[in-house]
């Protein structure tokens, strides 16, 4: 009986644990950036931080940009380590985009998202062209 209740309180125990995983996770500083009004032809940059609070590595695997007017870029290529940083750097070239801008940055990677029905995380660029 004794090794009956000893083995059902290590499953329980590995079980518990298993739970307590949560694996990869963003953690960022902003997710959306407002750079308020800027002249049509300007470029606006900016860089979103984030850490992974995880308890596993964090693998960025693709960043895209929502139109061929934003570029995206990430730092670093490797494996974000828990605790560990990293930056998204977006550079949004308004010339030919006057109006009120919404630019949508998304995500690929190894991380566990806070909306289980989506597939990446998204970040978002706003703001006013002026003519």
């Amino acid at each position: 009986m004794k090794k009956i209740l000893v083995c059902l309180s290590i499953m329980a125990l590995s079980t518990g644990f298993t739970f307590a995983q949560k694996g990869p996770v963003f953690q960022f500083k902003e997710e959306t950036y407002d750079f308020g009004k800027v002249k049509e032809g300007a470029s606006v940059e900016h860089t979103y931080e984030f850490k992974n609070i995880g308890d596993q590595p964090l693998q960025i695997v693709k960043v895209d940009a929502s139109c061929g007017c934003t570029a995206p870029d990430w730092s670093p290529k490797t494996p974000i380590l828990p605790g560990k940083t990293g930056t998204i750097k977006v550079v949004f070239n308004t010339q030919g985009h006057p109006g009120a801008a919404l630019k949508e940055v998304t995500i690929k990677s190894n991380a566990v998202l806070p909306d289980k029905n989506k597939e990446r995380f998204t970040l978002l660029l706003k703001g006013e062209v002026l003519k």
